[in-house]
């Protein structure tokens, strides 16, 4: 078939969605989608305010899209500009790069001025947390006159869960209230979930309080940290870490039980904030290995357990050689996106990165990032630290309070914000606080702890192959290698010939490949690498962000030409999965919408196997301009932020007054 006739212009696509979305058009996804003429009308007017914007705005559209879209009609234009045209693109393309840094924060008391208290919600009004004190509302019929119309006639947490939790908050009450606002719920089905754990790794308010007043016991990471601060038998001064020392003084301390969490006396206090942490250690000697053991009080009876300690070759081994892994992607890879992959064929999971620093405060957002949904068969998360006491506390920490598979040592990031603090790429360049990192982590941890890398920090000087042996002599149990190099972020391809070399060189240890996985035939050029896995990510554009689906393709081997309206399926579970994660209440109802619009930034980049001439599509390719089969197949192409917040008010309902909405990467979007 001729596929010419689906190239257009950039002015006929959106004229195309602009004609379909009036009140006289038709509107694709099977009818869902409702006439709203005087919506249209407020979108159109703001469309022409920002046009009369300066062209270099970051809003502006990405400059070799433009080019390739003047290419197909309209003959020369692009010409006559000459060179002036050719630098006003490079000062755009420049401003296109990078993070939306300032980004509007759409904060709950934006979009619902009245709030009605959780207690009057959880129907123990007369225990009211915040007494005289509370700024919420109480009155039940005063906060329904003004809260906005439900969204939805059925409630997903009601239908799967038998009860909503958010009673009269949730915005779609009327599948289960009942006269007087009552919570209606369905005791049967209520039974079927009552005492299961559906999510893990939460964050208890008990650890919370330990961590915040610094009465958290490190005992395995305090032994570790102590004898990187003893002075050696050649004279000189402590600081990298042989591993000796540590078997040694692990040895000696064999009759110490594993202590819990507790606040008692004897618990180390991390050290406040300014203090160097070694300088208690340094300026005093502490009492030898022999007198530490007899001097702690033991409970109970003595186990092998307590006396046995585990070694290297007797810890929990990582069987994951030949699994798909999805990795770990910040912002995108939250656990409703990691359940759509699930459902799809992947075999490994991993939470988004986490600040080991913010981890070790009880921060509750960044603890929310190693949250574990039930259907995570493998699941690890991602750490990212710069120095061996906040890592290896923080390994410990984890150890013991949440249940992983596998802790990931992310240095792969190559953001300036954590590389500058000698986090991610930069241990690359700093071997000695690198080692000490992996074998203080490794010593204090019961499962596999696994690295990420890239190939190096500059482009043309590949280090990784150096790094890798000394990585499987420290104790990691396994290699996740990313083609690229820090300098190239994820521009041009990743280098696989350069990944079976060190595939290679790392053996017997796994080594994972990662870059520039699109297809079934990527996937399978990969394998035959040499490598024990392929980890599918961000890349941008691609990967798991864009084809959630490519794990099906790759177990099934072939290419799927999915339709829209399977995709449009796909969101539909993903909002479900949102409002079942963080709540059917208006401020769940949004924070669903932002992580939505962030995923849609990437979703709008796949081209479907059916319009493409030749087959699989390459990772770095961005076509010109065209027309889906459907309606619904043209707005999920589009760039445009305006036509992602329409397909999410397909699914969420309206977005509030005054919403506004910015990608996190300046080139996923112009308007």
């Amino acid at each position: 078939p001729d596929l010419r006739r689906f190239l257009v212009s950039k002015e006929q696509f959106h004229a195309y969605l602009r004609a379909r979305s009036q009140p006289g058009g038709q509107e694709g996804a099977g009818g869902e989608q409702e006439e709203n003429g005087a919506e249209e009308k407020k979108e159109e007017e703001e469309e022409k305010e920002e046009e009369k914007e300066k062209v270099g705005s970051c809003w502006g559209e990405p400059p070799a899209k433009r080019v390739k879209s003047e290419a197909l009609g309209e003959d020369g234009e692009g010409r006559e500009d000459g060179r002036a045209e050719e630098k006003e693109e490079v000062v755009e393309q420049k401003r296109a790069r990078g993070q939306n840094k300032s980004r509007p924060c759409m904060k709950p008391n934006h979009y619902e001025q009245i709030r009605l208290c959780p207690s009057v919600t959880q129907g123990c009004a007369e225990k009211c947390y915040f007494g005289s004190r509370c700024r919420f509302l109480h009155d039940i019929r005063e906060y329904m006159a003004t809260k906005p119309a439900d969204l939805g006639h059925s409630c997903v947490l009601f239908e799967t869960f038998g009860k909503c939790i958010y009673g009269v908050t949730c915005r779609f009450a009327q599948a289960h209230l009942g006269d007087g606002y009552q919570n209606i719920v369905n005791v049967e089905l209520a039974k079927q979930w009552e005492g299961k754990a559906l999510v893990r790794n939460n964050l208890p308010k008990d650890l919370q309080h330990q961590l915040r007043k610094r009465k958290f016991s490190f005992r395995k990471a305090d032994e570790y940290l102590r004898a990187l601060t003893k002075p050696r038998g050649d004279g000189g001064k402590g600081g990298k870490a042989t591993g000796c020392s540590v078997e040694k003084e692990e040895m000696s301390n064999c009759t110490t039980p594993r202590e819990g969490l507790g606040d008692s006396p004897e618990c180390p206090v991390l050290p406040e904030q300014g203090e160097d942490p070694k300088a208690d250690t340094l300026l005093s000697p502490g009492p030898t290995s022999g007198e530490e053991a007899s001097s702690i009080q033991t409970v109970g009876p003595v186990t092998d357990e307590d006396v046995i300690k585990l070694r290297s070759c007797e810890k929990k081994k990582l069987e994951i050689q030949g699994k798909l892994y999805l990795a770990p992607l910040t912002t995108c890879g939250n656990l409703p996106f990691r359940r759509v992959c699930k459902r799809f064929g992947a075999d490994v999971t991993c939470g988004e990165m986490a600040v080991c620093t913010n981890l070790l405060q009880g921060q509750s957002s960044e603890w929310a990032l190693l949250k574990r949904h039930h259907t995570e068969d493998i699941f690890g998360v991602q750490l990212e630290g710069a120095f061996p006491d906040t890592m290896t506390k923080c390994a410990e920490l984890l150890n013991q309070t949440i249940e992983v598979d596998f802790v990931d040592i992310n240095v792969g990031c190559p953001i300036d914000l954590v590389y500058k603090k000698g986090g991610g790429c930069a241990l690359m360049t700093r071997s000695n606080k690198f080692e000490q990192i992996v074998r203080g982590m490794n010593s204090v941890l019961d499962i596999p702890l696994t690295v990420k890398i890239r190939t190096g920090v500059q482009e043309k000087l590949n280090v990784a192959h150096k790094i890798i042996p000394k990585i499987r002599e420290w104790g990691a149990a396994m290699v996740t290698l990313h083609g690229r190099s820090r300098e190239q972020r994820y521009t041009r391809g990743a280098d696989w010939d350069y990944i079976a070399e060190c595939a290679k060189i790392a053996s017997p240890m796994p080594l994972f490949g990662n870059g520039d996985i699109l297809s079934y035939e990527d996937a399978n050029r990969a394998m035959q690498m040499g490598v024990s896995g392929v980890m599918i990510a961000r890349q941008v554009p691609g990967g798991a962000l864009i084809k959630p689906w490519l794990f099906t393709e790759i177990k099934e081997q072939r290419h799927w030409d999915i339709s829209s309206s399977e995709r449009f399926d796909i969101l539909k579970d993903f909002s479900n999965y949102g409002l079942e994660h963080w709540g059917s209440d208006t401020q769940g109802v949004e924070k669903t919408r932002k992580f939505l619009l962030e995923w849609l930034s990437f979703l709008c980049r796949y081209i479907p196997v059916g319009l493409l001439e030749h087959l699989p599509q390459k990772i770095n390719e961005r076509p010109p301009y065209y027309m889906g089969r459907d309606y619904l197949e043209t707005l999920m192409a589009s760039q445009n932020v305006d036509d992602w917040i329409k397909i999410s008010e397909l699914l969420l309902g309206p977005v509030p007054a005054n919403f506004t909405f910015l990608p996190k990467h300046k080139a996923n979007s112009y308007r």
